[in-house]
């Protein structure tokens, strides 16, 4: 089953390391607005090191262990599936297309028959 216990940001320095994360990275955007007479290079450059230093808190952090280890382990579980080949992927889609071909044409007669029976019998509109 499915594991129900969900775990927070419970410790303080934490806290305070991802409070100062997201307060790091509102300066950054708001110091590439308001220095808008400097040069874009520099503007960008205030952007860039204010969204490094805020990530370097969060990774410091147990919440960024936390989820480095899940992007590692999610891609160590990528690399494990068998991906399938270019034939078959080619021959599934055939079968796909063709299933939606034969279901709308399936769809497509009993809807008419549905607009008849219901319009033609028994209303009589047609």
């Amino acid at each position: 089953m499915s594991n129900t216990n969900i775990t927070t940001v419970s410790n303080t320095g934490d806290k305070i390391k991802i409070t100062l994360a997201v307060l790091i990275l509102a300066i950054g955007i708001f110091a590439y607005s308001y220095f808008s007479d400097l040069a874009s290079y520099a503007r960008v450059g205030i952007f860039v090191g204010s969204l490094v230093l805020a990530a370097i808190l969060v990774w410091l952090s147990d919440l960024g262990k936390r989820g480095l280890a899940f992007a590692t382990g999610s891609y160590n579980e990528m690399k494990r599936v068998v991906w399938p080949s270019r034939k078959e992927v080619i021959q599934m889609t055939g079968v796909v297309f063709a299933f939606v071909f034969v279901m709308s044409i399936f769809l497509w007669i009993a809807d008419s028959l549905i607009d008849w029976i219901l319009y033609g019998v028994f209303l009589g509109w047609k």
